[in-house]
């Protein structure tokens, strides 16, 4: 890939990786535009080019992922023991592990499965309609949410929407846990942050797991002779990602998702229509 390729390709997975439009769909239409053939390491490079994303939600919620203080419900309460308080402390990393569990198992079992559909455009354009119908009415179905708090159950229940993407991809990882989040009763702000958070663990596990299949097949150098591409791409989706995710909040508070259903219908839409007209943006997955 050309510096310019990399740039445009850091910026859409930036733009698009929080947001409930489908970083995947809009890859696939940014490397077939560009005209990139989907090499081993374009693969590689369109998933660990997430850590600059996620990178960005460390730094933005810095005291959220750095704080160690006993919950305000647990340090009001005097008849709890002390490991049970200790361990309090980590709630937050617990409740990520908890939400990141689903993801895990589910993919070490259907791997095979997942990798296969992934390569399927017309399955990632279907979804970005069908995703988009849902964000139209969305506000409308799941209403007067009033809940702020994250309990263990809603982690897990927010990971298994999550798994959603991975058998649907154009589904939004973003999307399924939002909304995901809303079904139990979350104020969308607030379901919307702790995808983010989640995001975090599930990104980091996806961009590692590149890493160990390359040392397995003896082709670390293609990721080691790529060295600059990656973190050139890595700083731009970092400076990008947290642009978008600032905006997006505000958006969200203020105008909901109906926004974002008609711009997923229109890309899905737009995939379609390109692979009706002869593109074979298979080449590109």
């Amino acid at each position: 890939m050309t510096i310019l390729e990399t740039i445009i390709l850091s910026i859409v997975e930036g733009l698009t990786e929080f947001l409930p439009v489908s970083s995947t769909g809009h890859l696939v239409i940014a490397q077939a535009l560009m005209g990139i053939e989907s090499t081993e390491y374009v693969k590689a490079f369109t998933v660990m080019i997430q850590f600059g994303a996620i990178l960005s939600v460390v730094v933005l919620y810095l005291k959220q992922f750095f704080r160690f203080e006993v919950p305000v419900d647990i340090r009001e309460r005097d008849d709890l023991p002390a490991w049970r308080i200790t361990l309090s402390r980590f709630r937050f990393y617990m409740q990520l592990i908890v939400g990141v569990v689903p993801a895990i198992v589910l993919g070490l079992l259907f791997s095979d499965f997942v990798d296969k559909v992934l390569g399927e455009v017309w399955v990632v354009a279907a979804n970005l309609v069908v995703g988009g119908v849902v964000m139209l009415f969305v506000d409308k179905w799941i209403k007067n949410n009033t809940h702020t708090s994250v309990t263990y159950k809603r982690s897990f229940q927010i990971g298994l929407f999550q798994t959603i993407a991975m058998f649907l991809p154009g589904m939004s990882r973003s999307m399924s846990t939002i909304v995901g989040g809303m079904t139990t009763g979350l104020r969308r702000e607030v379901a919307a942050e702790f995808s983010f958070f989640l995001a975090v663990p599930t990104m980091l596990g996806a961009s590692v797991w590149q890493i160990i299949k390359f040392y397995r097949r003896g082709d670390l150098a293609i990721l080691t002779d790529n060295l600059d591409t990656l973190i050139l791409g890595n700083v731009v989706s970092f400076l990008v990602a947290m642009l978008a995710i600032k905006y997006f909040l505000k958006y969200l508070k203020r105008h909901g998702f109906a926004a974002f259903g008609v711009y997923r219908i229109i890309v899905g839409g737009a995939i379609i229509v390109m692979m009706m007209a002869g593109y074979d943006l298979s080449l590109f997955q």
